[in-house]
């Protein structure tokens, strides 16, 4: 019995290790994209032989453990509090579990064809109700690890980032299901394994194709700046301060446009400008973009007497500034900042460009909006966190290929990235490599029609309907074939 026991408890605790490593590398603000396809699957094959209590408390040790990779993010650069933060970690935990257990129930039914989809189903169907109720959208998808997988990546312009988590999570139960079930019904075993990986090969050749088609032939030449100077990383002060630091940018602004930049984009929350009396903010820029030629994008803290706006402004040679208000804010850091409720558009010989802020692009349905107004070239201020300059400013990248367009997005203590509607970096810097760092790229500007701009979020739709007859054939009847083999598996 001890022997037993002891036995037992050290496979659990190999497959806590192994999974919870597999998470740590593989997801998180630095991750390395194909742990994650197999992170799943020591937990899926322990499952399947172990009790039902081992099955819970494995997978959701073993998912906590791994996301605690985000603990010093969350906690020492964020400061979320622990009461915050214990169900930010400890939620997805338990949904893993969860997903785990109905994986295992539907195998014990030999309900083989429901196990293999109801896996993926479920935590897709978690990730897309979480980026409806989470003011963070879709920055907790795993998705996400795979932004260096462009063939992958592709798969998003057809399902957005829900179709790239369920291949990944198709995958690892396809395999899990293989092995267990190669000795027993070595036919099934093979059937399931091929589809598993029979769809990621039809996923990998349309990504293939999609990168290989001919860039277009509209093109922007785009400046970006930014400083991580200790005296400009933060918000300048209204007034002098502010004056300042528009000043120090200006002369920067004019060696790019010098150098052929025909729009240079600035950092969000540069300085404060409050009303009356701002005229002389916009009076430096709109001055700028009339000697240059250059369009000038600024981000901007804006005080009204009514209201505080997140805000960026478009300076145009010879127009009227255009203004766009942050949509989507950081909680509690902007909570007392009023969200902006338009679009901004501008119409250039090259096509449409757009504008968003930082955090606006880790939702899908305003980038939608921008895509479905024709918007070949979005331009985004932001503002990371130093530690997070990797991944949050590369979810960004994804909002492109979704619905079709170029990002050139310029963040304080972050990077400087002009990526394509395909997701390839075409040219980054670190905002800290100069005092002033600046980068020239050229962007394509076209607008490029993709069938998740067209339908939407219908992969997140088809996950769910697939998790409600995943969880209808728990109350169907036994498979007796099924049954008869799966007792002799266990009793050998």
């Amino acid at each position: 019995m001890f022997s037993n026991n002891f036995g037992r408890n050290a496979v659990a605790l190999a497959t806590v290790v192994a999974t919870s490593f597999m998470i740590w590398f593989g997801s998180g603000l630095n991750p390395w994209w194909p742990l994650l396809w197999f992170a799943p699957l020591p937990v899926l094959l322990f499952a399947a032989r172990s009790s039902l209590r081992g099955a819970a408390l494995t997978a959701t040790i073993s998912w906590l453990a791994g996301s605690l990779n985000m603990w010093h993010y969350f906690s020492a650069v964020l400061h979320i509090p622990l009461a915050i933060l214990a169900p930010i970690l400890a939620v997805p935990a338990l949904a893993f579990a969860g997903t785990v257990l109905l994986f295992r129930a539907l195998l014990r039914k030999s309900a083989l064809w429901s196990a293999l989809l109801a896996f993926p189903a479920t935590l897709v169907s978690f990730e897309y109700l979480l980026n409806l109720a989470s003011p963070h959208g879709t920055a907790g998808s795993l998705s996400y690890s795979q932004l260096k997988c462009l063939p992958v990546l592709q798969l998003a312009s057809i399902t957005g980032p829900w179709g790239i988590s369920f291949l990944m999570l198709l995958f690892s139960s396809s395999l899990a299901l293989g092995l267990h079930l190669r000795r027993t019904a070595p036919g099934q075993a093979l059937r399931i394994a091929g589809a598993g990986t029979g769809v990621l090969a039809l996923a990998l050749i349309f990504g293939a194709a999609r990168l290989a088609a001919p860039t277009p032939q509209q093109q922007v030449r785009v400046g970006l700046i930014a400083s991580d100077l200790p005296a400009n990383v933060g918000i300048a002060d209204e007034g002098a301060e502010t004056a300042r630091l528009f000043r120090d940018y200006a002369g920067r602004i004019e060696e790019l446009a010098a150098a052929g930049a025909q729009v240079i984009v600035l950092p969000e929350k540069l300085g404060v400008v409050a009303d009356p009396g701002d005229e002389a903010a916009n009076a430096v820029f709109q001055s700028l973009a009339n000697k240059t030629k250059s369009t000038i994008v600024v981000g901007l803290l804006h005080v009204t007497p009514s209201a505080r706006y997140n805000e960026a402004r478009i300076y145009s040679p010879g127009a009227q500034e255009l203004s766009y208000d942050k949509h989507h804010m950081l909680p509690p850091i902007e909570s007392m900042l009023r969200p902006g409720t338009t679009l901004a558009l501008i119409t250039e010989p090259s096509g449409t460009w757009g504008m968003a802020i930082c955090k606006d692009m880790d939702f899908t349905p305003l980038s939608r909006q921008y895509g479905k107004a024709g918007a070949g070239l979005m331009l985004v201020p932001a503002w990371d966190f130093d530690l997070d300059r990797l991944w949050h400013g590369h979810i960004a990248v994804m909002r492109g290929v979704e619905s079709g367009f170029s990002i050139v997005r310029s963040a304080k203590q972050g990077y400087l990235t002009v990526s394509d509607n395909r997701g390839r970096i075409l040219a980054e810097a670190r905002s800290d490599s100069a005092s002033f760092a600046t980068l020239i790229a050229v962007a394509p500007a076209a607008h490029d029609a993709t069938l998740y701009l067209m339908l939407g979020d219908w992969f997140a739709w088809f996950a769910l309907a697939a998790l409600a007859f995943s969880l209808a054939q728990l109350y169907r009847p036994r498979n007796p074939r099924g049954a008869q083999k799966m007792a002799a598996r266990n009793h050998r």
